[in-house]
């Protein structure tokens, strides 16, 4: 196990930044989103059995269901699928209604569905769902489905008016009993890790690996690995991206392991399969160098070279852990950061300080200088990156991003909390220099210097009292 290792997981304090909880929705998201989709489910069976005639039953499903859903990259939408099911016995073909007939009617209903925090619905919708937003970052995907009791069997309604094979409950089914309880958990956070990889890697291009790819990829993966091989997550991280490469390189097909004639790697092309596995072989070398090093820092930067924002630095208890063992090289350089804080509405109120700021209102223009910079080694490279914290930025699903590599930087304050600009410098690649600035935001947005003057109307209407 590498030195980084309670970064990725701290079962012993779940409120620690770790990679684990940082990608993770919060309680209040996962409630909210809860509460969303229980409201619009209970008035799809009452909508769609008055329009239909038939019985009507809804199933959670997707990473939501399976416990993998992750955080999204800032002004991407949380993904919740919400299964309808129009129930007759015998087959899709023996009931009254069609493939698109069904759709149609899911899609009408969801149109006129009034809930708390509704958008809009997609128009036109997707070959094998309706979509509704919802305020918040979040969409409900909700396909329809035709349920023979008798039997447990469902086919999945599409828009150009077929029936497709498809059961996301029995995939679950299989997820569920193939580990036990404690591995079970594991194989979640690993296949969270490589969303969220994946998520850094393509950054909403098309080509990627579609989740339950990867869902499948990680469960076929684990049983192949020795148990005492991947007792910390950066250990198991690296041999499931070892044992998948080895998998697809001699067997490029993976199919839906309750159904075998569902390919779950047809969206990609020859070509995109191909930067897929290249794109493995990138995270096994990256996480190869960072279990490899002894330097806690340069770990760090080698994990968040994969995950980006989302890995965290706690600095403070693992820098003692690391000078404990000796383990801490010294550094070479020490950045002294000057930080300008200046209110958007009102240039005249300045705040400045050296390698920390705040507290500062919200909607500041925020400047970070390197002030000892005719000391910075010839080759080396400087790397700025913003790790926010507390509950509006994690709402915001803002959790920071990459902010630059000059002397200099620049960012914006948005939301109340302690958050962190990360300098790092690098050199050969190993971290010469560090230095963390807590940014402090409190309170609301300064007001203009000279507010806009109220029209004479106001004054005239106060007298009138």
């Amino acid at each position: 196990m590498g030195i980084a290792k309670l970064l990725f997981f701290n079962s012993t304090d779940m409120e620690k930044q770790t990679l684990h909880r940082r990608i993770t929705p919060s309680q209040d998201q996962q409630s909210e989103q809860q509460e969303r989709w229980n409201d619009l489910a209970e008035y799809l069976v009452s909508d769609l059995d008055i329009r239909t005639g038939c019985r009507i039953r809804t199933w959670i499903q997707g990473s939501y269901k399976f416990g993998t859903q992750i955080r999204p990259t800032y002004g991407k939408e949380f993904d919740i699928d919400l299964g309808v099911y129009f129930i007759w016995n015998g087959l899709p073909e023996q009931g009254s209604w069609e493939p698109k007939q069904l759709k149609d009617f899911v899609q009408n209903s969801l149109s006129e569905y009034s809930g708390e925090g509704v958008k809009e619905v997609l128009i036109p919708p997707k070959e094998k769902c309706s979509r509704i937003m919802f305020e918040g970052d979040f969409h409900i995907d909700a396909p329809a489905y035709h349920l023979n009791e008798m039997n447990d069997n469902r086919m999945l309604a599409t828009e150009k008016n077929q029936w497709e094979d498809s059961d996301p409950k029995a995939i679950y089914v299989w997820f569920k009993e193939k580990f036990d309880d404690t591995t079970r958990s594991q194989v979640r956070r690993l296949i969270q890790y490589f969303k969220c990889w994946s998520g850094q890697k393509y950054n909403g291009a098309t080509g990627g690996p579609s989740s339950i790819l990867l869902t499948v990829l990680i469960a076929e993966a684990i049983p192949n690995i020795p148990s005492e091989a991947i007792v910390a997550d950066d250990d198991a991280l690296l041999k499931v991206v070892e044992s998948l490469l080895k998998r697809l390189k001699a067997n490029p097909t993976v199919y839906n392991p309750v159904n075998n004639t569902e390919s779950l790697i047809d969206h990609l092309s020859e070509q995109e399969f191909g930067v897929l596995i290249n794109n493995f072989e990138d995270l096994r070398s990256r996480a190869k160098e960072a279990l490899s090093t002894s330097d806690l820092l340069t770990a760090i930067d080698k994990w968040t070279s994969i995950f980006g924002h989302f890995f965290p630095i706690c600095v403070d208890e693992l820098l003692k852990e690391s000078t404990a063992s000796n383990q801490l090289p010294i550094r070479t350089f020490i950045p002294e950061v000057r930080v300008d804080a200046v209110p958007e509405n009102n240039s005249h109120r300045t705040y400045s300080k050296m390698n920390s700021i705040g507290p500062i209102p919200r909607e500041c223009k925020i400047s970070f200088n390197i002030t000892n910079q005719n000391e910075i080694p010839g080759d080396a490279r400087i790397e700025w990156v913003v790790r926010n914290e507390g509950e509006e930025a994690e709402y915001s699903n803002d959790l920071g991003h990459r902010a630059g590599n000059d002397i200099k930087a620049e960012e914006t304050s948005r939301y109340n909390g302690t958050h962190y600009m990360d300098c790092i410098v690098k050199r050969s690649g190993s971290v010469i220099g560090w230095r963390r600035i807590p940014v402090v935001i409190f309170g609301p947005p300064i007001p203009r210097r000279n507010p806009k003057k109220k029209p004479a109307w106001v004054n005239l209407k106060k007298k009138k009292r």
